[in-house]
């Protein structure tokens, strides 16, 4: 088997990986947004471990400020979780991958404001069934058929532990 690059993915956004993105799209598969419409949720932390909110705000609440608010919320929570030896990922679910919708926008702007302000690196990117994309960058990643790749068995995760290594003779 051939050894695995050490050069990084110029599409991954910098500040994380894109095993961490790949994740986060399988996240979305397996979980109870695995409909074809569901609304779209802002999820702060590592794939795997992340807090969500309901992205999509009522129409009289609908500001930066409170976006700002709920995320810096979220990123404080991520900081004080054990997940926080790790750099924080910000990605917001959706359904639709056909264009850029102003949820995407609203969230990147707000996303923007508040690494500015505190210094964090949290990179922006919006997950679909299909894939994900960073708007920042127009960079991102699509896949027909996403698999997961923890125990090679045609994308079906075998909660057992590992085998341990044969003896050596």
């Amino acid at each position: 088997m051939p050894a695995r690059s050490s050069v990084p993915d110029p599409a991954v956004p910098p500040g994380t990986t894109a095993a961490d993105l790949r994740r986060a799209v399988l996240d979305l598969l397996e979980g109870s947004s695995a409909r074809r419409r569901f609304a779209p949720r802002l999820h702060v932390g590592v794939p795997g471990t992340s807090r969500a909110v309901d992205a999509d705000l009522p129409p009289g609440l609908r500001d930066d400020a409170l976006r700002a608010d709920l995320l810096t919320g979220l990123l404080e929570a991520h900081l004080r979780s054990p997940a926080a030896a790790r750099p924080p990922l910000v990605w917001l679910t959706r359904p639709s991958a056909d264009e850029v919708l102003e949820v995407d926008l609203a969230w990147q702007r707000a996303t923007r404001c508040v690494t500015g302000e505190t210094g964090a690196v949290a990179p922006f990117v919006v997950v679909t069934r299909e894939g994900w994309w960073c708007p920042a960058t127009a960079s991102g990643r699509t896949w027909r058929r996403l698999r997961d790749r923890r125990d090679g068995r045609n994308g079906r995760h075998d909660p057992r532990p590992a085998r341990p290594p044969a003896p050596a003779a």
